[in-house]
C-alpha cells in the first residue's frame, strides 16, 4: 500500500532530539488518521544518533534510515530522502524539534485547494533575533523578489510537497531552501500558512551567520536556472548588446571631441574604455552561443523537456 504521506527528515548530531520527534510524529499521524512513512537520513552523525535511530527504525511501523558515509549537508540529505520517499506527498521537517508535527495535517488540508506546494510560516520564530531572525527577513525579502516567489520564510523546513513535483527536482549546494521559488518556476501553486515554532530545549544549532554568502550565490543560480536555463543566449545576449551599445556611444564621443574639439583618441582614456567594452561584448556574445548549445545538449542527453505538463485531457472525458 502506497503512503499517503512521506516525512523526509535530515539528522545531523540530534541524538537527543529524534526520539521525542518519533513518538510526536506518531501520536500526530495517528490523530489525524493519514497512511503515512518516515525517511530518516543520518547525514554523517557523530553523536551517536545512528544507534537512535536505528532504534526508531526497528520500533516504528513505516520507518526507513539512509545513513552517509560522512557529513554531506541538508541539501543532500533531504535529496537522498526525497528519491527514497514513496508517499503521494512528501513533508520536509528538521529533527530538533522546533518544527511541530502536528502541524502536518494543516498543510496537507492545504493541498485539497488544489495547491502543489503549502509551504510552512515561522511568525513567532523562537530563535535570537538579530543572528537568526532578522537576516532571515532580509533573505526572504530579496529572495521573494529576485525569484518573484513572494513567500514571508523560505527558511522553514516544515512543507509538504506533491511528490512528482518534488521528484523532478535535482537538489545541489544549498538549493533546498529554494525549493519553492524552483517549483514556482516550473508552475507549481504554492501557499503558505502559519506553522508553530518552538524553542530549541536540547542540542546545539547548526545554523549560523556563514551561510549567507551560499546563500548569495545559490540565490543567483536559482534565478539563472529558472529565468535563463533553456535560453541562455538571452541574458549573454543581452549584456552582450548592452556592452556594444555603451561601447559605440563613448567611441561616438569620443570621435566627437577628435572631430568638434581637436582631442587627440589617445589623450582620452574614455577610448580605451571603449575598446574593453567592445572586446567584453563580444566574448559574452559568444559565451552566450556556447551555452546555448551546452543547454540544448544537457536536455537531449537527459531526455527531458524544457516544460513541465500539468494536466492532459482527451476528448470525451
Amino acid at each position: 500500500m502506497i503512503p499517503k504521506i512521506s516525512v523526509v527528515i535530515p539528522v545531523y548530531n540530534e541524538k537527543e532530539n529524534i526520539n521525542d520527534l518519533a513518538r510526536e510524529l506518531s501520536e500526530a499521524f495517528s490523530a489525524s488518521g493519514l497512511s503515512w512513512e518516515s525517511v530518516w537520513v543520518d547525514d554523517g552523525s557523530t553523536d551517536g544518533s545512528d544507534m537512535e535511530l536505528r532504534g526508531i527504525v526497528k520500533n516504528l511501523p513505516g520507518a526507513r534510515l539512509i545513513k552517509f558515509s560522512r557529513n554531506f549537508g541538508q541539501t543532500a540529505a533531504l535529496s537522498a530522502g526525497i528519491k527514497s520517499a514513496s508517499g503521494e506527498y512528501i513533508v520536509t521537517m528538521d529533527a530538533d524539534l522546533q518544527n511541530d508535527p502536528a502541524d502536518i495535517a494543516a498543510l496537507f488540508k492545504n493541498t485539497a485547494g488544489g495547491f502543489d506546494v503549502v509551504s510552512g510560516w515561522r511568525r513567532n520564530r523562537k530563535d535570537p533575533f538579530f543572528s537568526r531572525v532578522l537576516p532571515s527577513r532580509i533573505a526572504n525579502f530579496i529572495i521573494s523578489k529576485v525569484t518573484g516567489v513572494g513567500l514571508h520564510d523560505y527558511g522553514c523546513t516544515l512543507k509538504i510537497y506533491k511528490a512528482p513535483h518534488l521528484k523532478a527536482i535535482e537538489l545541489y549546494g544549498e538549493m533546498h531552501r529554494f525549493l519553492p521559488a524552483l517549483l514556482g518556476y516550473m508552475g507549481a501553486s504554492i501557499a503558505e500558512i502559519q506553522v508553530t515554532h518552538r524553542h530549541r530545549v536540547k542540542g546545539r544549532s547548526k545554523y549560523g551567520l556563514t551561510r549567507t554568502f551560499k546563500v548569495t550565490l545559490d540565490l543567483l543560480t536559482v534565478k539563472f536556472m529558472g529565468d535563463f536555463l533553456s535560453t541562455p543566449i538571452y541574458l549573454f545576449g543581452g549584456l552582450s548588446l548592452g556592452l556594444f551599445s555603451a561601447s559605440a556611444l563613448m567611441a561616438a564621443f569620443t570621435l566627437y571631441r577628435k572631430i568638434f574639439d581637436h582631442v587627440f583618441v589617445k589623450d582620452q582614456p574614455l577610448f580605451l574604455v571603449a575598446v574593453f567594452f567592445a572586446l567584453a561584448a563580444i566574448q559574452f556574445f559568444f559565451m552566450g552561443l556556447m551555452t546555448e548549445i551546452l543547454a540544448r545538449t544537457y536536455y537531449r542527453s537527459i531526455r527531458k523537456p524544457a516544460y513541465v505538463v500539468k494536466e492532459t485531457l482527451d476528448f470525451g472525458k
